[in-house]
């Protein structure tokens, strides 16, 4: 009797573990999977754009893209020109519909 209420009970926790973790998803306003992939290309080439800039301070820029294509800059630049040029390369990006900057400008000591 023990062994089959154990068995019973290992079936339905192994039947029910997919459905705890697709609950605990904290990424619920996805619609589709291909979203995330579409934001994580957009992510993609707006950091190759940066880096391939060759400008140190670029590559230290990071990038975050919503489901709608909106990109977000964040970090520390060390002119006002290097963070008009990291918006302007994002904005260039195919697949972006807008730009937020919150980069930094880095104070020299």
């Amino acid at each position: 009797m023990k062994a089959k209420l154990a068995t019973s009970c290992f079936i339905i926790s192994t039947l029910l573990a997919p459905v705890a973790a697709y609950s605990a998803d904290p990424d619920t306003d996805r619609t589709h999977p291909m979203t995330y992939v579409k934001d994580s290309a957009i992510t993609v080439k707006v950091k190759a754009k940066l880096a391939d800039e060759k400008m140190s301070s670029l590559a230290h820029i990071m990038v975050d893209t919503d489901s709608k294509g909106a990109v977000v800059l964040s970090g520390t630049v060390r002119t006002q020109e290097e963070a008009d040029k990291a918006v302007s390369i994002a904005r260039g990006t195919e697949g972006v519909t807008s730009v937020t900057n919150k980069l930094k400008i880095k104070k020299e000591d």
